[in-house]
């Protein structure tokens, strides 16, 4: 949490006047006290009603200038608050996309929703109470014990046991709760991850009558998250009674003392109730200091798992190499002896691949559900990094590239299909913000979307709704293929991204990219034999090792896994016309 405060730096003026104009209203408010002791002693035991009159505007401005010191703290304590919080929000935010996908995997999707929502409040208020109050209160006690010694030494003492009671009490509730609303914020990521499944996956719980079931899960995980919340929230309820107990037993010895000092003579009436008043002080400003001590120990909870996100750093290093010159003899790219496994699994998902492509070529990718089709487009795109072997693109090695350079040369569409809200030519123009329009108009071409982007009256302008939900789902494959072709990429990776195409269009789709120029190498994933049986090069996967590399005729000849898949399409005999 401490380090997050550095993000404070650009808001020190705010951070100092806060604390300091609050500081100024308690002490003006300190000085109530006495000024009631004097309209008791001199106004109304003097009978004199002109002094009481006097007095009681002295009171009103002591009250309005206190008022007009606490707005303008309450000003610059929001303003360096939120400022600042924006300022951890975009940080965390960069952060985040600079991660790879292993510390995105490690994280959870829900996890960093929450830290970038509702800890994010938390800090924020935690905050705004800390500049506001957290110098106040303990000023107002013992500038409040200082001043009861001012009026009268001996009965002030009451003080001196009273206050260290408090502090402990206050200060080991705080110890306690800490480690209780981190469990607090963690069940809270359990309910978020139930909550963003459930939602995402409505069609498909209800498809198979599933809801009673998710609903039963929700209540439980609820459930757990209640029962931290109530313990945690009964500890902190014993704060507030057990300061009332102390602070009230104080005001019982401060008066029964104070009695009898007063019929001895040795304190006055007003002197009596300026004690009790700076009692009662104590009193609320304790209870302030307690409910400020559960918002802090929040916003700390919640800084903490912030932080965390912020400490963890990509295991993914890049180079500085860009735009390397390739002899068009060499391979663009090679794998030697390349496997790779998910952190944390126990096995390889892919295991001794080698094999080289070259420019140009369209390599298709094939292989039983499990297999590693996806894992292996994703080394090639680098979104993870091999656990062991090599990856050489254009004859250097992958890691030596800078991380701009490399996603310019390798256009994707992966298998779950993401359009953004905005405009269909917004989301063309990720690539290549300046892209012309022959650009965008050659990869709808390409994409097979042009036709049914011109239906549209609006075309290029139509407003695409989140996630794409007002387009069928061969229309958004169709678009992000299009997004992917646009700033022509050295490399196009199709991870099953026809899957949702009919034949025909898949056929006009694939003599589309053969006849792109310049030819991209086109990583070609599919289910589909039909789909890449016309490719340069076929690589067939089977429980992540390569099972055979060849054309499509000589796989057919030789790779009993390609037999396989092939003739479960197209039964022997039946020929395969599309």
């Amino acid at each position: 949490m401490r380090k997050l405060l550095t993000y404070l730096k650009d808001y020190r003026k705010e951070s100092i006047l806060a604390p300091l104009f609050k500081m100024l209203e308690a002490s003006f408010e300190l000085f109530i006290p006495l000024v009631v002791a004097s309209i008791i002693d001199k106004g109304i035991g003097g009978s004199d009603k002109a002094y009481i009159y006097r007095m009681g505007l002295v009171m009103v401005l002591l009250g309005t200038i206190g008022l007009a010191c606490s707005v303008t703290a309450q000003y610059f304590s929001a303003k360096a608050a939120v400022g600042f919080t924006a300022k951890v929000k975009s940080e965390l935010y960069r952060h985040i996309q600079s991660l790879s996908y292993t510390e995105l995997d490690q994280l959870g999707t829900s996890a960093l929703i929450t830290r970038m929502t509702s800890d994010m409040n938390q800090v924020q208020t935690g905050v705004n109470l800390t500049l506001r109050l957290l110098l106040r209160s303990p000023f107002v006690v013992f500038g409040a014990m200082i001043m009861a010694f001012t009026v009268n030494a001996k009965a002030a003492f009451v003080f001196v046991v009273i206050i260290p009671l408090l502090c402990v009490v206050v200060f080991g509730i705080m110890l306690f709760n800490i480690p209780m609303y981190r469990k607090v914020q963690g069940r809270l990521d359990r309910v978020l991850e139930l909550t963003r499944e459930n939602l995402t996956g409505a069609r498909v719980l209800r498809a198979f009558n599933k809801q009673n079931d998710e609903i039963g899960r929700y209540r439980e995980s609820t459930e757990e998250l209640n029962k931290v919340q109530m313990f945690a929230g009964r500890v902190s309820g014993l704060m507030n009674p057990v300061t009332y107990v102390i602070i009230n037993g104080g005001i019982i010895a401060l008066i029964w003392s104070g009695a009898i000092q007063v019929d001895q003579g040795s304190i006055s009436q007003g002197q009596l109730t300026a004690l009790v008043n700076y009692m009662s002080q104590i009193l609320v400003e304790l209870i302030k200091m307690a409910n400020l001590i559960i918002s802090i120990t929040k916003a700390v909870a919640c800084g903490n798992r912030i932080q965390a996100v912020f400490d963890l750093k990509s295991s993914m290093e890049y180079g500085t190499l860009r735009n390397p010159h390739m002899d068009q003899t060499d391979p663009i790219l090679t794998f030697q002896n390349v496997g790779f496994r998910y952190p944390g699994a126990s096995e390889e998902l892919l295991s001794d691949l080698s094999f080289t492509v070259n420019d140009g070529e369209m390599v298709g990718i094939i292989g039983g559900t499990g297999a590693g089709k996806t894992a292996l487009v994703d080394l090639v795109a680098r979104f993870y990094d091999a656990t062991r072997g090599e990856i050489r693109l254009m004859g250097h090695d992958i890691r030596d590239y800078e991380e701009k350079s490399l996603r310019q040369m390798i256009g994707i569409v992966p298998q779950n299909v993401m359009l953004f809200q905005g405009t269909i030519e917004d989301n063309l123009r990720w690539r290549k913000k300046d892209a012309a329009s022959e650009e965008i108009d050659r990869a709808l071409e390409i994409s097979q979307a042009k036709e049914f982007v011109q239906r549209r009256p609006k075309g290029l302008q139509t407003w695409i709704r989140q996630g794409g939900k007002n387009f069928s789902g061969g229309q958004k494959q169709r678009l992000t293929i299009a997004r992917a072709i646009v700033g022509n990429p050295k490399i196009l990776i199709l991870d099953d991204s026809a899957s949702a195409l009919d034949f025909a269009t898949d056929a006009k789709l694939r003599m589309a990219l053969r006849g792109m120029k310049p030819a991209p190498t086109v990583f070609l994933v599919s289910q589909r034999a039909s789909s890449v049986r016309y490719a340069n090069k076929i690589i067939v996967l089977d429980d992540g090792a390569v099972a055979g590399i060849g054309t499509h005729n000589e796989l057919l000849k030789s790779c009993p896994v390609y037999q396989e898949i092939y003739y479960s399409q197209f039964p022997k005999g039946g020929g395969d016309h599309r």
